[in-house]
């Protein structure tokens, strides 16, 4: 089955999902222009076609949509090809799929959920290839001591911090001492 893309304007930018038949296979977080994001698809997914998305998509192109405009939309039940992904990174996705909009955990608290309370790092390292944000919300998910973290998403950690500030949840800004 072959993969289509649709590139969507937002508060942010121009986002985009990838899709086969009606699962998502990946998504962009917000570039500065359409031809950007087209870009960014194009060189995660050089064979996906831009056309009109089917229902399931069109979905989920809204609750991304609501999301990035502020609005608490659960986007937990979006399909996703989770089967793509290595299996711990899939334990890591369900459990961030889970976190409400304008709440957080910290990587340690993703990694004790999993029952591996060791694997912070592991777990930062799964969120930073995650191929769903912000259906699968990485960027609701801080470092220890409620700290940003990390976020490569384009835009880095300011993209990481309008993603929650839409949500309601305000980072503390960092301190001389953070630094």
């Amino acid at each position: 089955m072959d993969e289509g893309f649709a590139v969507f304007e937002t508060v942010f930018g121009y986002c985009a999902l990838v899709w086969c038949g009606e699962v998502v296979v990946g998504s962009q977080l917000p570039e500065a222009t359409a031809d950007r994001a087209r870009e960014a698809v194009h060189a995660r997914f050089p064979g996906a076609g831009e056309q009109p998305p089917p229902g399931k998509i069109q979905q989920a192109i809204l609750g991304v949509t609501a999301l990035l405009r502020g609005e608490r939309t659960d986007l937990s039940g979006v399909p996703l090809a989770l089967d793509r992904v290595p299996p711990f990174h899939r334990r890591v996705y369900e459990v961030t799929l889970a976190i409400p909009a304008g709440s957080t955990m910290t990587y340690g608290q993703v990694a004790t959920e999993l029952g591996d309370p060791g694997s912070a790092r592991a777990v930062g390292q799964a969120l930073g290839n995650n191929p769903f944000a912000p259906i699968v919300p990485c960027h609701r998910v801080l470092a220890a001591g409620g700290k940003a973290g990390g976020f490569s998403a384009t835009g880095g950690l300011d993209t990481k911090r309008r993603l929650l500030d839409a949500e309601g949840y305000h980072l503390e800004e960092p301190t001389l001492f953070d630094l």
